[in-house]
This record gives C-alpha cells, sequence and structure tokens, in this order.
C-alpha cells in the first residue's frame, strides 16, 4: 500500500506561490507576443492574489494557535 503524501502547509503553500509569482514575471519580460505576455501577466497577478491569500491565512493560524497556548 503506497504512502500518503504529506499536504503541505500553509508557510510551505506561499513559498511555492511566491515562486511561481516570480516565475511569471520573468515569463513577462521574456515574451515573445504581446498576448503570451499579457497571458504571464495574468498568471503573475493571480500568483500575486493567492500569495497574499496565504499569508493572510498564515497570520490567522499563528494568531488561533497563539490563542490556544495561552
Amino acid at each position: 500500500m503506497p504512502m500518503a503524501k504529506k499536504e503541505p502547509n500553509t508557510e510551505e503553500l506561499r513559498r511555492q506561490q511566491h515562486e511561481r509569482t516570480t516565475e511569471e514575471h520573468r515569463a513577462i519580460t521574456e515574451s515573445h507576443t504581446p498576448d503570451e505576455e499579457k497571458q504571464h501577466r495574468r498568471r503573475a497577478d493571480k500568483s500575486e492574489y493567492l500569495e497574499r491569500k496565504l499569508a493572510e491565512r498564515e497570520r490567522s493560524e499563528r494568531e488561533a494557535e497563539s490563542e490556544r497556548s495561552d
């Protein structure tokens, strides 16, 4: 029976999202057509949004943990 994969925690997800954001920004500068650039710009915007949401989730998790330990 295969072992279950460990789900990444919020910090790991945020780090992965940051890498995607960086890659998409790099791809914008390397685009060959306006359509390609537009596509990478949209992906970068979405990645930035998800990165912000994960940062908010990370803060909430820390606050909840802090409240539990009080």
